[in-house]
């Protein structure tokens, strides 16, 4: 690692991470030029440069990944626990460090890119609890079926949640002794260079864990993705959109390989009658707006059930004109920052315009915030990056795209129904996303969501929290959290032999090699 002066523009910001690919242990140079990863906050400030990885590098990833798995896979349980131990150790006492470059790079607020560390340091204490779990079982009279590596590990991570989601992919892999191969996404690379920093620092040997950095679909992602009809991959998980989910599911599903796939998308909130409206409001605002819309999970489409639509309405919207948006490096408490970059901002505002043409009602926010139009809800400079208005949507309906696409922004659609009928009818529909969550106090209508609909995840009263521990979630997608989720890192093996022979291996962690990778956290 290399840092470098910052633009005197963004000098306060911090400095510039000079970063690599890392392979096999060592910091290596890409086959092709450099990236330049600018903030989301302020497009002055350089957060880092880092390669663009071609088809070359992604098979030498693979490769180090390869002649590394016999040794790890055989390194014993306790010994692959102790470095995600240490792994939560360092990332505790730098969380400042990796919380500011997370706000640098994707423009999360203080508190939600502190959410996002510690979560990720929860799911190290997890993933080690859950280890050593359903390993073995009894497969018939006289068998046993055990669990073993599965082998090499390809990660393709999207940069919404740029440490906790890809980190509980890469901590359930290594745990069950595989080695991987990761590609960050192009717009938090400097996240994923700490991480991976952090591990080595905590002992992970050269090759388990390999980082290969590069722009999307039409660079290095492409090539990633070809890896795995090449065979250099034997379990694939994936971290992003649903349309780029059913392609990597599509290539898994005629290679044989069982994809792990946490798919980004944003939920449904319901408000019954009897609900408790302060709660339901605060609990749609966070769920709507935190991250600016761009959680990996959030709010989007709230059906009010039509006794409770007006009064709902009027405190959500008095609640909306509050909120304080702007700059999160220098005001860290504003409700949400800017968005990731211009691209997704002009792709929800296309989102918008498709909704005024099918005809919802705006009733405020769709416009993008400016030092000409800004007021006192505005925070900071934000003259060097996308800040968008919030947006209440009235009237949307289950057939619009409003309500059926899920595009990332700070956008919440109120919709109203007459009865818990129509109200699972459009749930089931299949826009509900992966989170539910409804305000009632009546059980019985509770146990219908239950049953009724194919939500991951129902939250009942949520009410308002902080980011991120509303969802203590450890996966979503193909395998819910727990200890279900190993199975696309493991594959069963049944033999006749007595179990008390299957005894681990004996073989321990060997440390990082010195020097390798030297991290000055305190110059960060």
């Amino acid at each position: 690692m290399y840092l470098k002066a910052n633009s005197p523009h963004a000098a306060t910001a911090g400095k510039s991470i000079i970063g690599f690919n890392v392979v096999n242990g060592k910091e290596i140079e890409g086959d092709l030029s450099l990236i330049q990863c600018k903030s989301a906050v302020d497009h002055r400030d350089l957060v880092g440069m880092f390669p663009d990885s071609g088809e070359k590098d992604v098979a030498r990833a693979a490769k180090a990944a390869a002649d590394a798995f016999k040794d790890w896979a055989g390194t014993n349980a306790a010994a692959r626990e102790g470095v995600v131990h240490r792994t939560a150790g360092i990332l505790a006492a730098h969380q400042d460090v990796f919380a500011r470059i997370i706000t640098r790079e994707i423009g999360m607020s203080p508190p939600e890119a502190r959410a996002e560390v510690q979560e990720a340091m929860d799911a190290c204490a997890h993933f080690i609890a859950e280890s050593r779990r359903n390993q073995g079982r009894k497969a018939s009279p006289g068998r046993t079926a055990h669990r073993r590596p599965a082998g090499v590990c390809g990660l393709l991570a999207t940069g919404s949640s740029p440490l906790a989601a890809p980190g509980r992919r890469l901590l359930q892999a290594i745990l069950c002794g595989n080695t991987v191969v990761w590609k960050p996404s192009d717009n938090a690379p400097a996240t994923a260079y700490l991480l991976l920093c952090a591990m080595m620092e905590a002992g992970l040997p050269p090759g388990v864990v390999n980082t290969i950095n590069g722009r999307g679909r039409a660079g290095c992602g492409k090539h990633f993705l070809a890896g795995i009809d090449k065979g250099l991959f034997q379990s694939f998980s994936f971290i992003g959109s649903a349309a780029l989910g059913r392609t990597v599911g599509e290539i898994c599903g005629r290679n044989l390989l069982l994809p792990n796939l946490d798919l980004v998308g944003r939920g449904t909130l319901v408000v019954l009658p009897d609900a408790d409206l302060d709660r339901a409001v605060e609990d749609a605002l966070v769920g709507a707006f935190g991250q600016a819309g761009q959680r990996p999970m959030g709010l989007v489409n709230i059906l009010l059930h039509e006794a409770s639509a007006l009064p709902f309405r009027q405190r959500f919207l008095d609640r909306v004109a509050t909120l304080e948006v702007g700059n999160p490096l220098s005001d860290p408490q504003v409700a949400y920052g800017p968005m990731i970059n211009a691209r997704a901002a002009t792709a929800f505002r296309d989102h918008c315009k498709a909704g005024q043409d099918e005809g919802a009602a705006l009733l405020c926010g769709g416009d993008q915030w400016t030092e000409a139009n800004r007021d006192g809800r505005v925070k900071g400079n934000i003259s060097h990056g996308v800040y968008l208005q919030p947006c209440v949507w009235d009237g949307v309906r289950p057939e619009m795209g409003l309500f059926r696409d899920q595009v990332p922004g700070p956008s919440a659609n109120l919709s109203t129904f007459r009865d818990i009928e129509e109200a699972l009818a459009w749930i089931s529909g299949g826009a509900c996303g992966p989170i539910l969550s409804v305000h009632t106090e009546d059980r019985t209508s509770v146990g219908r969501f239950k049953r009724e609909t194919r939500t991951d995840i129902l939250l009942v009263n949520a009410g308002s929290e902080q980011p991120g521990a509303r969802l203590p979630y450890t996966g979503q997608g193909t395998y819910p959290g727990g200890h279900l989720a190993i199975e696309g890192f493991t594959r069963w093996q049944t033999s006749n032999e007595d179990p008390a022979l299957d005894s681990e291996p004996g073989a321990t962690v060997a440390p990082a090699p010195k020097g390798a990778i030297h991290t000055d956290w305190s110059s960060l």
